[in-house]
């Protein structure tokens, strides 16, 4: 079975989150993994938030891909969500990019060398739980000591000419604004709006996100030549969104009753870090930007994180695609997150690299290159032979 077909058998089998219930998707991989001759384990959370491992975690390599999915609706899709339609250049469906494809392309791979009678000597994990961010995945394996620091290549969608090392932080705050209720038709006389300073609040915010951070010269190597990446990839230039602190207010509430200056008003932000700057840092700028009355709990938080350029997981990724591709690669970084950050946090050098038509990622119409699907077989077969 190819990766194409494989791709497309993961696509049907629907394992969105939330729910958050993968075991259909797992128990296919553990059934998959064991036919080509590597025992697997399972790990499996009170919604069937199951995650499926290969029992030999010792080796130098793990190869790790995240199972789960973000919800689909069938409105506005050319083919169903769940179809996994194969046509002659794409598989189509929930999934394809983000990210069965890299799954499936790990799985052929590691079918190559059971179809030349060889084991490959590296680890494997299929985690739930990467679209919720929650602890039942990569986390849980971490936590029970069930996977071991080590390198881990994450079969991530990125441009098919760079690895990803690395990604921006995490500072996640719920911000809370306390006024002095009044009468609304005496405001702003008399009254003290909790609304009107969360909005002076997220107005300061753009000033923040102005400020530049200093790095060194490699990093500045590096933002420049993932920006050009982005650019091609997208047609559009997210530059800045690398060397700034970018701000979300995702979710405000504010007040009680349309006639009384607002008494209470909170603020979920997620801001995202640059290489340069820390949560400290950032906490303070925060603070400077708030009434006395205000409260902030910091609910999530992270710095940027990367993975040295000259580890050989990732000198042995960018030869593997330089070779496949025939071009230079070198690697990039990103402004999102993933199971990579978890990892790094606990030791291990990960790095990202994988199949996606990236403009359709948790997107209408998500689909993948069966092409791209091939060449990645063809690149996670020639890593893992490097670490054989």
């Amino acid at each position: 079975m190819d990766a194409a077909s494989l791709c497309s058998d993961l696509v049907k089998i629907k394992s969105e989150n939330p729910p958050g219930d993968t075991k259909e998707c797992a128990e296919y991989i553990g059934s998959f993994l064991e036919s080509i001759g590597i025992p697997v384990d399972y790990t499996t959370g009170p919604q069937n938030e199951t995650n499926v491992y290969s029992k030999n975690q010792s080796n130098e390599l793990l190869l790790c891909g995240h199972i789960d999915v973000v919800p689909a609706i069938d409105d506005g899709w050319d083919k169903p969500p769940y179809s996994g339609i194969i046509d002659e250049t794409f598989v189509h469906g929930r999934g394809a990019s983000d990210m069965k494809g890299g799954c499936a392309a790990v799985l052929s791979a590691a079918k190559q060398f059971a179809d030349r009678d060889e084991t490959p000597n590296v680890s494997f994990a299929f985690v739930c739980d990467e679209e919720g961010g929650g602890p039942n995945g990569i986390r849980r394996l971490i936590r029970e000591k069930i996977v071991h620091p080590c390198d881990c290549l994450l079969a991530e969608p990125t441009p098919a000419s760079a690895p990803c090392i690395g990604q921006k932080g995490l500072f996640r705050a719920k911000i809370c604004f306390n006024g002095e209720p009044a009468h609304s038709s005496l405001y702003p006389l008399n009254g003290k709006s909790a609304v009107m300073q969360s909005a002076e609040f997220l107005l300061s915010l753009k000033s923040l996100y102005e400020k530049t951070w200093e790095v060194s010269s490699q990093m500045e190597e590096i933002l420049a030549h993932s920006a050009e990446i982005i650019k091609a990839e997208y047609g559009k230039d997210y530059s800045p969104i690398f060397r700034h602190i970018s701000y979300n207010p995702g979710v405000i509430r504010g007040g009680e009753r349309v006639n009384i200056v607002a008494q209470k008003c909170v603020v979920d932000v997620d801001m995202r870090i640059p290489w340069g700057v820390t949560v400290e840092t950032v906490s303070a700028e925060i603070k400077s930007r708030l009434p006395e009355s205000a409260g902030i709990d910091l609910y999530a938080a992270a710095e940027a994180s990367m993975t040295s350029p000259d580890t050989k997981l990732v000198r042995t990724t960018c030869d593997a695609v330089s070779s496949v591709y025939q071009i230079e690669c070198r690697p990039m970084v990103q402004w999102a997150a993933s199971d990579a950050r978890a990892l790094r946090l606990s030791g291990f050098n990960a790095i990202e690299y994988g199949p996606g038509e990236l403009s359709t990622v948790h997107g209408i119409n998500e689909k993948v290159s069966i092409t791209q699907l091939h060449k990645a077989v063809e690149i996670y077969e020639t890593i893992i032979q490097r670490y054989q």
